[in-house]
């Protein structure tokens, strides 16, 4: 039986999914082949624990270091000053580091495995070259663009780089040029460039079951609407949705009817309103008959989340890649991107580039940019429909295949 390990980066919700997506795709071919060993912390060890109940051995907290939390998005400050000092529950970097590698070492060391596959993990990168274990780098960046205003954090750019370029294979989750959304993060050197392959974007592939339909489903049925995502960690989901709400206390937006999901599993966010804001449940709504302006949710389910997708006019977001792949080149609707990271603005501004959607930095900016999709539609759809067409959504299955031919040459 062959040892595989999947290390997952625990900052925002993207490398999760991801390798979620790839684990499914993983084990339709090889089965019970594999003994599989998951390491990450916070949020995304929880997920695991929840998942994979019956594999808590095979689950393992691993204290990989992440930026610390700002208003929207990480704190440069508070970061860097934790390089030294501890800060917010947060041991020093340095020993936060130091700790971390010392921890996948003996995991690498008592489990042996035959391959590892990490998600923005790189140091274990490093630990997998000492060892002669293959490994599979995931990832939509490197060395992103910056702006001049953090241009002081190219050095660590290229440490960063240095790390993602000791996996054996390096696979970005994306189309290959010249559909590559994720085009303007990516800076490979022409050695790295060597390891390089476009698997595709890791888009859920398998159809919804028939089941009734939820009274979410049922109210925006017949209904021309935005869906606005709040997604990300806590910082990222609290900083988009005050820009949200920032926008919606705009008179052009009274009549704009909207879905704001929360990225949050909290039943309590819920909630229809009427033009007068009044607020109802989603079953008083539906039964009412109620003339709605704003649905919140907590959490779309799967069913939902695809009936919302197909039905909305455009969606307004942060510049999250895996998010943009699924709008875009999956159901082919323009976006609206209001960025919190240099990565988010690099994605959208490629996106505009590319006439699938507009960058907003601003309140009016987002007000001009809805203006611009209900008015000029057939501008958008013109070009989502090209890119829809090379948009290659099976990265998963392609680096499960990718994975699998590794394992059957170590036979």
């Amino acid at each position: 039986m062959f040892k595989v390990g999947e290390f997952i980066y625990p900052w925002g919700s993207g490398h999760y999914s991801r390798m979620m997506r790839f684990h499914e795709a993983f084990l339709d071919i090889m089965g019970k082949e594999v003994e599989f060993h998951f390491a990450s912390k916070d949020h995304v060890y929880q997920k695991l624990i929840a998942k994979f109940p019956h594999k808590k051995n095979q689950i393992h907290n691993i204290l990989m270091p992440t930026p610390i939390d700002g208003k929207y998005g990480p704190s440069v400050f508070l970061s860097m000053l934790n390089f030294l000092v501890p800060l917010a529950g947060n041991p020093p970097l340095v020993s936060q580091i130091a700790d971390y590698l010392r921890e996948e070492r003996k995991l690498y060391n008592k489990e042996k495995f035959d391959l590892v596959i990490n998600d923005g993990d790189m140091g274990s990168n490093i630990l997998a070259k000492n060892r002669n274990i293959p490994s599979l780098f995931i990832t939509n960046q490197f060395r992103p663009k910056l702006f001049k205003s953090r241009s002081y954090f190219y050095p660590s750019l290229y440490f960063i780089s240095k790390q993602i370029a000791k996996a054996s294979k390096i696979l970005v989750a994306d189309s290959p040029p010249p559909y590559t959304l994720c085009e303007y993060n990516l800076n490979f050197t022409k050695e790295v460039e060597k390891k390089v392959t476009y698997v595709g974007h890791f888009t859920k592939m398998k159809p919804m079951q028939d089941k009734s339909l939820s009274d979410l489903e049922k109210l925006i049925e017949n209904s021309d609407f935005g869906y606005w995502m709040r997604t990300g960690n806590t910082s990222t989901n609290n900083g988009t949705g005050e820009r949200f709400e920032q926008v919606f206390h705009h008179d052009e937006m009274k009549n704009e009817k909207r879905i704001i999901s929360h990225g949050r599993d909290d039943s309590s966010i819920n909630c229809v309103l009427d033009k007068n804001k009044k607020k109802f449940s989603f079953s008083e709504a539906l039964e009412r008959k109620i003339e709605w302006i704003q649905i919140d949710v907590g959490y779309l389910s799967e069913r939902e989340k695809e009936k919302v997708l197909n039905t909305c006019k455009y969606a307004v977001v942060n510049g999250s890649h895996t998010v943009m792949g699924e709008i875009l080149g999956g159901k082919s609707k323009p976006i609206i991107g209001i960025p919190v990271y240099d990565e988010h603005e690099n994605n959208i501004k490629w996106a505009e580039k590319k006439n699938l959607g507009i960058l907003a930095k601003k309140t009016q900016h987002v007000l001009k940019g809805i203006k611009n999709i209900q008015e000029n539609y057939g501008k958008f759809e013109g070009s989502l429909i090209d890119f829809s067409k090379n948009f290659v959504a099976n990265g998963a299955e392609n680096t499960a295949n990718i994975a699998s031919l590794i394992l059957e040459e170590k036979r």
